[in-house]
């Protein structure tokens, strides 16, 4: 039996040319990752990939390339591996009740299994960082809606339908904004406050399922939604910030829902993470 230590480092480890499928931590395992075309979601999907997991690509926009591309690259390294296909593409806007439904309902239809991981990564900004007094009703409405109601509908669908028994994990996605209560994020911070206690009271309430509950909350990111609405001038005062002296990037965030996702990650439940490299 794989010594503490032993399984953490098995499941911050890819898939490499010598690894059987059957060793690798998420072997089969269904997982939903939203918001997953681009950004955080993409990398995350492709590591999940990685440790042997099937994937739900989900994006809600009108153009479908970026989520078709990642769906094509996963399935054609699947099928040099002699696998079957491990990626679909399903749009999906998680602020729509109906629409959440239809994308679990793709994932057990499509893979013949229940889902066993949500990551929940979509999320939304607006990108001229309203003061409060500034931010429009329609703007407070829409960060809301997917932020805060997206992670609610999803979470209630992933609570009635995840494997119960073990391997069943909720992985939501916050922000350090919470910590770091900057001005101008006051809807965004508002909105993934609520998403950091629904983390917290759902991991309680599904107590005997086996099923955890975290949420990861993540630093400035080198991301578009990042670089959205902010001058080169803006981007270097955040990275004098921090002690690290550079953005994030998506690579540092993946590993750390990899291991959320996996067994190791068993012990972990009703946590925030802060993974933002000091700068709060």
């Amino acid at each position: 039996m794989a010594t503490p230590q032993e399984a953490i480092e098995t499941a911050l480890t890819p898939t490499s040319p010598s690894t059987s499928p059957q060793s690798l931590p998420l072997h089969h395992r269904v997982a939903i990752v939203t918001g997953s075309s681009r950004g955080i979601g993409r990398q995350i999907a492709l590591h999940l990939t990685q440790l042997g997991a099937r994937l739900v690509i989900n994006y809600s926009s009108d153009n479908s390339a970026p989520a078709d591309s990642l769906a094509a690259e996963i399935n054609a390294a699947a099928a040099a591996a002699a696998s079957l296909p491990r990626a679909i593409v399903v749009r999906a806007d998680i602020s729509d009740p109906t629409q959440v439904k239809v994308l679990f309902d793709s994932a057990e239809r499509d893979f013949n299994s229940p889902v066993h991981i949500l990551v929940n990564s979509a999320g939304t900004l607006d990108s001229k960082y309203p003061t409060i007094a500034d931010t429009s009703i329609e703007s407070f409405d829409r960060v809301f809606a997917v932020n805060a109601t997206g992670a609610f509908l999803c979470s209630r669908e992933a609570a009635n339908r995840l494997k119960r028994g073990g391997g069943g994990r909720i992985i939501l996605f916050s922000s350090s904004q919470v910590a770091a209560l900057r001005p101008g994020f006051g809807a965004y911070t508002a909105a993934k406050a609520a998403v950091e206690a629904m983390t917290k009271i759902l991991a309680k309430e599904l107590k005997g399922t086996g099923i955890t509950v975290n949420c990861v909350a993540p630093g400035p990111i080198a991301t578009e939604l990042f670089f959205g609405g902010r001058t080169e001038e803006q981007v270097k005062k955040i990275i004098d910030e921090s002690p690290l002296g550079r953005l994030g990037e998506t690579k540092d965030v993946a590993p750390l829902v990899g291991f959320l996702a996996s067994d190791a990650g068993e012990w972990v439940n009703g946590q925030i993470i802060r993974i933002n490299g000091g700068y709060v």
